[in-house]
């Protein structure tokens, strides 16, 4: 005698049942969280491009305030040396050498334009080094809204993963909702 029995996972029960009723909605589900996820990994990497950028934008602005520092370093070396010709001038006793006393006032002079070039050339590289620091924070603005909104879209695709598992649709509805928030964020981000 030759019976065969069939027997079958709660699953497989499941399955049937829903395709008998007409559910199709683990399709929809499937298809809304490949959406989902392809719209987090773009949100992922424009968060991810906005922090390289002000990172880039910290460096040259770190870059750029260390040549600051080395100028305002030499401008001040040259008005030391201004202000110690200038003393040995002011102090020079009477009958002392003309011809180094005129070397001294030449040597002011010099002195004097070399650390007026280095204090402006020290000026500017603050100002670079302050717009650097500027574009920096600008280009970091969108991060936090950027995560917010990968953050939201995740939270979406669980709570979807969870509807598929459990066939409860108004959980669709919050993840509807959920991924609707993430859209708005990451459109926000731009703002």
């Amino acid at each position: 005698m030759d019976d065969d029995y069939e027997v079958r996972g709660l699953h497989e029960q499941l399955a049937e049942e829903r395709a008998e009723k007409g559910f199709a909605l683990d399709q929809r589900i499937a298809l809304f969280t490949a959406v989902l996820a392809t719209l987090a990994a773009v949100t992922s990497f424009l968060g991810g491009h906005t922090q390289n950028e002000a990172l880039l934008h910290k460096n040259e602005a770190v870059l750029i305030k260390a040549q600051a520092s080395d100028a305002w370093g030499y401008y001040q070396a040259e008005d030391l040396k201004r202000h110690l010709a200038e003393m040995e001038v002011d102090l020079a006793p009477p009958g002392f050498s003309a011809t180094l006393l005129a070397t001294h006032r030449t040597d002011i002079a010099r002195y004097k334009a070399r650390g007026t070039a280095l204090k402006t050339q020290a000026q500017v590289l603050d100002r670079q080094s302050a717009a650097a620091n500027a574009e920096s924070d600008d280009a970091l603005r969108p991060h936090t809204m950027l995560a917010l909104a990968v953050t939201a879209l995740q939270v979406a695709i669980a709570l979807a993963s969870i509807t598929a598992l459990t066939g409860r649709r108004w959980l669709l509805w919050v993840a509807g909702t959920a991924a609707l928030a993430g859209a708005l964020l990451a459109g926000l981000a731009w703002f």
